[in-house]
């Protein structure tokens, strides 16, 4: 893949000058890149091998507060460290930053014995070693839907976070004209991404004004995550480059539409075969492509909070919105919470339509895998596909509606305690408590404008 470098490219680079920076980073539990810069000469020296964190990297907030309440470190504790261990496979160009290269990291304790079971990377390693073990390879594809803004993100906070314009006037979902005006970031971000070793497919108009869709090729579920955190994390960068504030939040405003990432999944046998295909199959699904789905629908509202993390990821889930209110599948029917593509084709497979742009994609999938691997180990059943608009219905089958009650369904999941151990599963209940309690402290604009006179 263009953009990937070995690590002879690297030294390479690095004593004609070309290359003088490398990032060192991981993903953090909100799906962002944390790490160091290093002085290029230096990596390819010694820090190739290690380079060292704070552990509070894996339990802080949005803010990068320290949150009381973990068990894996707190003020009584320390706050030592972790060994970051560059996993030299992901070693590539960062194409949209001068001279610089990328290299993903794994989390290990402070002596490198172990790695961090509640890290993103080491949970999804974990999924895909669980499949392996079933025979079968896990291919996934994430879909980044995002808003451009006219202003920086630096204006934009300078003014409250009111009065927010996107770049463009209009819904521009797969307008050549809209999205011509936004080819100044889309443009770079495509191209850049490309010659970073990201497999961009192509990018398109959402449906609202400033929302543009990245879209990146289908690969394994590790693959698909890292190049998910690379691309968002490039898209602000570039943007921030240019003036204008990328925005991932689900949800900036009650009367436009919300930013999703859906999720493409299907299994591989070890020889490569489509193991959700059966040509004589019901549309093609095959009885491990029905069980792995089963699972999904069983277990969604167990995994809501990897999908749905903030309080604001709950803003989206509201009739009509294309995003979706019940735990229901369907073909080819974009209303509903897991859709069926490409049914009747080797490139059958399920889309999640949960959850939001806000989501850390190593999380996602791994809660996925979980749910899929249960369905398959249970031989769960679907039951019949959905018909029509799945937003109609008894209520009985609704996704969690709030992040109170998704914290619970994470809380007192057996199924995800049994894959990913209970130290695992508490450490992000507690993410989750946090992200509740932060938001409950808070006077909102909206309380004061209804009650301020009124009350």
């Amino acid at each position: 893949m263009p953009g990937m470098l070995s690590f002879d490219d690297l030294k390479n680079a690095t004593a004609s000058g070309e290359i003088d920076t490398v990032l060192a980073c991981f993903c953090d539990m909100q799906g962002r890149l944390m790490g160091k810069r290093f002085l290029a000469r230096h990596f390819v020296e010694s820090a190739w091998r290690e380079t060292h964190c704070c552990n509070y990297l894996l339990a802080t907030d949005l803010e990068m507060t320290p949150v009381d309440g973990y068990r894996a470190t707190s003020w009584a504790a320390g706050y030592g460290d972790y060994t970051m261990r560059p996993d030299m496979s992901t070693l590539r160009r960062a194409a949209w930053l001068e001279g610089t290269a990328m290299v993903l990291c794994d989390v290990l304790d402070h002596h490198g014995h172990h790695e961090i079971a509640h890290s993103p990377r080491a949970m999804l390693k974990s999924q895909i070693a669980r499949l392996a073990d079933l025979g079968f390879t896990a291919i996934a594809a994430t879909e980044l839907e995002f808003f451009i803004f006219r202003d920086s993100f630096e204006a934009i906070a300078a003014g409250g976070f009111r009065d927010l314009t996107p770049i463009s006037a209009y819904n521009e979902d797969y307008h050549i004209l809209q999205t011509t005006k936004e080819e100044g970031v889309m443009r770079r971000l495509r191209n850049d991404l490309d010659a970073s070793g990201v497999p961009v497919e192509g990018s398109k108009g959402e449906a609202e004004a400033g929302q543009e869709e990245l879209n990146i090729r289908y690969g394994t579920a590790l693959a698909t995550a890292e190049n998910h955190a690379i691309a968002k994390h490039a898209a602000k960068e570039i943007g921030w480059q240019q003036g204008h504030a990328v925005s991932f939040l689900p949800k900036w405003h009650h009367a436009r539409v919300g930013s999703a990432s859906h999720v493409h999944q299907s299994l591989q046998t070890a020889d490569g075969t489509p193991a959700f295909f059966d040509e004589a199959a019901d549309l093609g699904l095959s009885g491990i492509g029905r069980h792995y789905l089963g699972g999904l629908l069983k277990y969604a509202g167990d995994i809501t909070v990897f999908m749905a993390p903030y309080v604001n990821s709950y803003k989206r889930f509201q009739k009509g919105s294309f995003a979706p209110t019940r735990r229901v599948w369907s073909v080819d029917n974009r209303t509903s919470a897991f859709r069926l593509c490409g049914d009747g084709t080797k490139a059958v497979r399920v889309e999640c339509r949960v959850p939001g742009a806000d989501v850390n994609p190593y999380l996602a999938i791994a809660a996925m895998l979980a749910a899929g691997i249960a369905g398959l180990t249970e031989k769960l059943d679907p039951g019949p596909p959905a018909r029509g608009d799945a937003y109609t219905g008894d209520g009985k089958d609704k996704i969690p509606t709030t992040l109170i009650a998704a914290t619970a369904a994470l809380r007192g999941s057996t199924m995800l305690r049994a894959a990913f151990g209970d130290d695992v599963v508490d450490h992000y209940v507690r993410m989750a408590e946090w992200e509740q309690e932060a938001f409950d402290a808070v006077v909102t604009d909206w309380e004061i404008a209804r009650g301020f006179e009124r009350a």
